[in-house]
């Protein structure tokens, strides 16, 4: 039986050589050279590296850098032999690192209780903010423990209020999540926060 120029004889051969020929498809471009991390930055040769060095000086000759550089006018001479860099740029050693705002803020009080029948916790507590800068979407992480100290549960809630600097401010019953039925004592400490 024919349909269109296939026969049905020849499509089992055909059908059979067709993983052969997916295989040495394979195997070939396996074999084919492919540029490497290496290869790809090529060596400069030397005309192209006394071409760029040309236009550049180099900044520990005094001789060059003085040809180079236009002369400063009379007043922004300095006459300390010792300053090397002129008053109006900042050294990076200068620059105090960015403080945290966790650094100044704090819970002063905390106690929770069971709502939802029993199985939701209800937090109450009180930040303390002591940074120069208001402070919000503060994340907070509560962990339930039973009576013998055993861990149970730990849930963490994002507070997008904004706590103001120098300032504090009570939360009272904050839905932090379900809990264990079992759990009897929960200690709550801050995780991040934003400047504002």
């Amino acid at each position: 039986m024919r349909i269109a120029g296939w026969s049905f004889g020849k499509f089992e051969a055909r059908l059979a050589v067709l993983p052969a020929i997916a295989i040495v498809g394979c195997a070939i471009w396996l074999m084919l050279p492919q540029a490497s991390d290496a290869e790809s930055h090529s060596a400069a040769t030397p005309s192209e590296v006394a071409g760029l060095t040309q236009g550049i000086s180099r900044t520990d000759d005094p001789v060059a850098t003085q040809a180079t550089s236009p002369s400063p006018g009379p007043s922004a001479v300095s006459t300390d032999p010792n300053q090397a860099v002129p008053s109006d740029i900042v050294l990076p050693e200068t620059i105090a690192p960015a403080n945290s705002p966790l650094d100044g803020l704090k819970i002063v009080s905390q106690s929770w209780r069971r709502g939802g029948l029993g199985s939701k916790a209800l937090v109450t507590f009180t930040l303390r903010n002591t940074n120069d800068y208001a402070v919000r979407d503060i994340e907070i992480a509560c962990n339930f423990i039973r009576r013998d100290g055993s861990h149970l549960t730990a849930r963490r809630r994002i507070i997008s209020d904004t706590v103001n600097m120098k300032s504090r401010k009570r939360y009272a019953r904050v839905l932090v999540g379900f809990v264990n039925v079992n759990a009897n004592k929960a200690k709550c400490s801050l995780v991040t926060a934003s400047r504002v």
